[in-house]
């Protein structure tokens, strides 16, 4: 089970990063992509009993929680044609 879930933590972690950090409006995959990965370390830093990993992984929920509402749950009015916030349009 141990290499089931490092596998699932370096594609979510790496995935995600990758993906909120590209300009197109796809990367807000990226938010839902590191959502799900989240129980995966949760899971593998409380067995290991890794308390700061954890509470860092809480953090990261509610971080990536963050995006999804900002990137998929707001009124579609939000964003304007190309995905972008209405606050960070490219000048």
């Amino acid at each position: 089970m141990e290499p089931v879930i490092q596998v699932a933590i370096l594609l979510s972690s790496a995935a995600a990063i990758w993906l909120v950090g590209r300009k197109e409006p796809w990367r807000r995959w990226g938010f839902i992509v590191g959502f799900l990965g989240q129980p995966f370390w949760i899971f593998d830093s409380w067995r290991h009993e890794q308390w700061g990993i954890v509470a860092l992984s809480i953090w990261f929920v509610y971080s990536y929680g963050q995006g999804v509402w900002n990137f998929w749950v707001k009124p579609v009015g939000w964003m304007d044609p190309k995905g972008f916030a209405a606050n960070e349009r490219r000048r």
